[in-house]
């Protein structure tokens, strides 16, 4: 059988008269995910958008009717050359009347698998090619990390990049602290496309080897008991204070290593007196951090003295950064880090997003995987992926972004390919606003999402398995190849022939394509990557060679890799990336910026929403929107897995069982979350897993609305009703959604109908 990979993990395809009717786990992987059992399931989905289709009064009005009724609009359905000499029309209209400028190119990364059919990156050639577009920078998974850690350690490798391997950890560290949890459900994914689920077994690597494990969260699920790890439950939001505290002790204890801190980092003086009181007269210690965290004084002080006394590594989920001041944990946990003086130390030091995917931390050489590229934007524009409702809504507005002023253009036409923001990004109905706003909406989509139905024209695109691709990620040592497997279903084409097809209409193809078609790109892309894993001594296959076999398996280095090792053995050789070469505890670049919301050094400041917060005494819930475990986002939401686990069609929310008990809940309810900015349904699981004031509800239900007589209800359970669209500081501008109060209810009345997975065509 032919093997195919996806954000999910790889798997042996079953093909039956054409038809793709089963999938079996790739032989090489010990840990597969049930969610690659689904997949054919989500390529025959009734959602599917089997033909390319226009909203009705903008193909009546060729958009002079506004953009009102995008989101309840039917469609109509139109042949490929209709809709490509629109779409075509649209582009050289708004850019010869507006400019490059007036055009958005939107787009996520979690786009369907595959490294030639990127959605992102082809919109954006083909935008690039043709004069330029308004971009997107960082993402919707760690903005703030991406941004603050380049200022303190001189790029973002310990978020995004290379990081201390779990060999590493395996073999030298003692104590493991998870600031955010380690859920296991997380290591089901991992973008690209991936050979092995390895993050499980690392795991339990660590703990055979007695790597002694603490998980800090307000959720027990994410402590992973099995794995003997010590749960440490802490109100949401309040991780920053708990760093500081344990900090603080490390300082008045003379537990921090004094010479680390003077040969390897700047500020630490300045920082010291913020811990002990001098600068604005509160000290943070552990008992200051008590009446914040909720753990006890004492704890905070035996987790301090326990650090210090063993080979430690600190890492931080990328939720803690989806925050107010996001910027600060990640911050905080990098000079708790260097107060203990382990940086650079074989196994220890600090890492972000150990527990947040598949993969992060797993051993593999430095081999650039196959890629595209996107070419360069000749506009040179790009805003913050979170900011996409301010850039719609506020032409003209001018925010702070990382040090520099960006004022907002005004957005005439947007064309997103790949990521569906009424999952990713706060307060949908602001979006839905947003979105309303410019004179086109052009989407290429698979399947008629929330952000299909919010469009004017819709070109079906294919799944990663009707097309030929190579897989692979940066978290896996695993390159896969991706032949097609079954025609493509209804009319639906690969992204890179429906941009092909409109760069050809714009006279520019050959900038686009350069000449080459599928499986020439595939064989450029891969001869690539072998000769940059030649550079390295792994010699690769030929490209045949490597198609027949399905797979090529980079060979593990031979031994652990720690971060920083170069730069503690030599500072002076190996500098960091920073002004002064060196860990800035104190950053007097930030401090330039003069933002109040991000200053010189890590510190605690109150988020908008949590449980210290005025709003508290109206919406006394703390709201955790994480990730789901049947589905990736909102992938595969379409398909029975995700279905199973819902209650009543609604998404399950879970609740302590005393806050439960007190609004007079049960497990099986059909409950309203809400607050100020919308209401929304799900199913209530009551449980004794969660902090009592914490409420736990996945992202990635497909956003659905109706019409009550108290206004707008969200019939499905998106959480994003209910998130606020803010920016975790003007330094990163990044999402904050975990920063979010609610109360719940029981739902009174007739339960509308989900209509999330309707196709809004006229037949």
């Amino acid at each position: 059988m032919p093997v195919s990979t996806s954000h999910w993990g790889s798997f042996e395809a079953e093909i039956r008269d054409g038809k793709l009717v089963r999938t079996r786990p790739f032989r090489n992987d010990a840990n597969p995910s049930p969610l690659t059992d689904v997949v054919p399931d989500a390529v025959y989905a009734q959602s599917r958008v089997r033909a390319p289709a226009v909203r009705e009064s903008w193909l009546r009005t060729r958009g002079k009717a506004g953009g009102a009724e995008r989101g309840s609009e039917r469609f109509v359905e139109v042949d490929w050359e209709t809709a490509l000499d629109l779409v075509a029309e649209e582009l050289g209209r708004v850019r010869g009347d507006h400019g490059a400028e007036a055009i958005f190119g939107g787009s996520y990364g979690w786009s369907s698998a595959g490294r030639l059919h990127h959605a992102r990156t082809l919109l954006h050639r083909m935008l690039h090619a043709g004069g330029g577009c308004v971009g997107q920078v960082t993402n919707y998974s760690y903005a703030a990390g991406m941004i603050i850690l380049p200022h303190i350690v001189g790029n973002a490798d310990p978020v995004a990049g290379r990081m201390t391997d779990w060999r590493a950890i395996v073999e030298n560290a003692e104590l493991m602290v998870f600031f955010g949890g380690i859920n296991r459900r997380n290591f089901q994914v991992s973008s690209g496309g991936f050979g092995e689920h390895s993050s499980e077994g690392w795991l339990e690597k660590a703990r055979q080897a007695g790597v002694n494990m603490i998980a800090v969260g307000p959720d027990r699920l994410d402590a992973a008991p099995d794995l003997g790890a010590t749960w440490l439950p802490i109100r949401p939001n309040t991780d920053t204070a708990l760093m500081l505290a344990l900090s603080a002790t490390l300082l008045t204890e003379g537990l921090h290593d004094r010479a680390f801190l003077a040969k390897y980092c700047v500020g630490f003086d300045q920082y010291a007196a913020y811990l002990t009181g001098e600068e604005d007269g509160v000290s943070k210690d552990a008992d200051w951090a008590e009446g914040i965290t909720g753990i006890a004084a004492a704890e905070i002080r035996e987790l301090a003295r326990r650090m210090a006394s063993s080979r430690t590594m600190l890492t931080a989920a990328w939720s803690l950064q989806r925050a107010d001041h996001g910027e600060q944990p990640y911050w905080a946990l990098v000079a708790l880090a260097a107060m203990l003086g382990q940086i650079g130390s074989p196994g220890c030091g600090f890492g972000f997003g150990y527990g947040s995917i598949n993969g992060r931390g797993s051993p593999r050489r430095p081999v650039p995987s196959p890629s595209m590229s996107a070419g360069r934007n000749p506009l040179g524009f790009a805003i913050p992926v979170a900011r996409v409702s301010d850039l719609l809504l506020q032409p003209g507005r001018t925010i702070d972004f990382n040090g520099k002023p960006m004022t907002f253009p005004d957005i005439r036409l947007i064309y997103w390919a790949g990521g569906n923001p009424f999952h990713h990004h706060q307060d949908l109905q602001r979006l839905t606003a947003a979105f309303r706003r410019p004179q086109t909406v052009i989407v290429n989509e698979i399947w008629w999402t929330a952000t299909a139905k919010h469009a004017d024209i819709v070109l079906p695109a294919t799944t990663a398995f009707e097309r030929n691709d190579i897989g692979a990620s940066p978290a896996d040592r695993y390159i896969m190849a991706m032949p097609q497997l079954i025609d493509p279903v209804g009319q639906a084409r690969n992204d890179f022939d429906i941009f092909g097809d409109i760069s050809d209409r714009l006279g520019y193809r050959a900038a686009f394509d350069e000449g080459r078609n599928e499986f020439e790109w595939l064989r450029h892309m891969y001869g690539a990557f072998r000769e940059n894993a030649a550079r390295q001594n792994v010699q690769a296959p030929p490209f045949e060679r490597f198609w027949e076999d399905g797979w090529f398996d980079v060979p593990p280095p031979d031994t652990g890799w720690t971060a920083y090792a170069d730069f503690r053995a030599d500072p002076v050789s190996s500098p960091l990336g920073t002004p002064s070469g060196r860990i800035e505890i104190v950053s007097d670049r930030i401090a330039s910026f003069g933002y109040a919301d991000c200053g010189a050094h890590p510190r605690w400041m109150e988020p908008r929403e949590w449980f210290g917060a005025p709003a508290a005494s109206r919406y006394p819930l703390h709201l955790i929107s994480n990730q789901p475990a049947t589905r990736l986002h909102s992938q595969l939401d379409n398909t029975p897995l995700a279905d199973a686990a819902r209650i009543d069609g609604r998404e399950p929310v879970r609740m302590n069982t005393d806050d439960a008990a007190k609004r007079g809940l049960k497990s099986g309810d059909v409950v309203e979350l809400y607050n100020d900015r919308g209401r929304c349904l799900a199913g209530l699981i009551a449980t004794d897993d969660l902090l009592p004031g914490v409420v736990q509800l996945a992202t990635g239900a497909w956003y659905d609305v109706t019409t009550t007589a108290e206004g707008l209800l969200e019939t499905h359970g998106n959480p994003n009703i209910l998130t606020d669209d803010h920016g975790t500081s003007r330094l990163a501008q990044g999402p904050s959604p975990m920063s979010t109060l609610v109360e719940v209810r029981r739902f009174e009345g007739i339960l509308p109908r989900v209509r999330a997975f309707d196709a809004p065509v006229e037949t």
